[in-house]
């Protein structure tokens, strides 16, 4: 069956497209724990060489990460992320803790992340305007697209 010809207007869709692909997130993970070196990121993530430079230079366009040279013979850079690439750190938490709940077993997890309280962090997604936590029957779905509802495209 064919794909649509117009599929839904989606800011999922839209952030897949830039940090979807199978390194993307990775590079973010290792960038946020700081690192940022080209060789360090090959080495942690596994990436083919040529691959790990197409996603940098993709992520950097889109200003999700940011490029500082640190030696100029020869010349080596080191990424980091921007503030937007630093919003992208609470997908990578949630990301992990479900992988930690669904896929390995609670003994297996490869990292634990700690709180500047002390604490592990256990992310929760809540309301910025009540702080309550948010669960899938609390939301409302509200297309804003033109010629769109929840269940899909209006009749024309």
């Amino acid at each position: 069956m064919a794909a649509p010809k117009d599929p839904r207007p989606c800011s999922i869709a839209d952030t897949l497209a830039l940090v979807g692909e199978k390194y993307s997130l990775l590079v973010l993970r290792e960038v946020c724990l700081g690192n940022g070196r080209f060789d360090q990121l090959v080495r942690n993530i596994g990436a083919p060489r040529d691959v790990l430079a197409t996603r940098l230079r993709r992520l950097v366009e889109a200003d999700i990460l940011t490029k500082r040279l640190y030696s100029e013979r020869p010349q080596r850079f080191e990424y980091r992320p921007t503030p937007a690439g630093l919003e992208l750190e609470p997908v990578l938490l949630t990301l992990m803790a479900w992988g930690d709940r669904h896929i390995r077993q609670d003994d297996d997890r490869p990292m634990v992340v700690e709180h500047s309280c002390h604490h592990e962090l256990i992310p929760v997604v809540t309301c910025a305007a009540c702080g309550e936590a948010v669960s899938h029957e609390d939301l409302t779905a509200r297309p804003q697209s033109p010629g769109w509802t929840v269940t899909g495209r209006t009749a024309a």
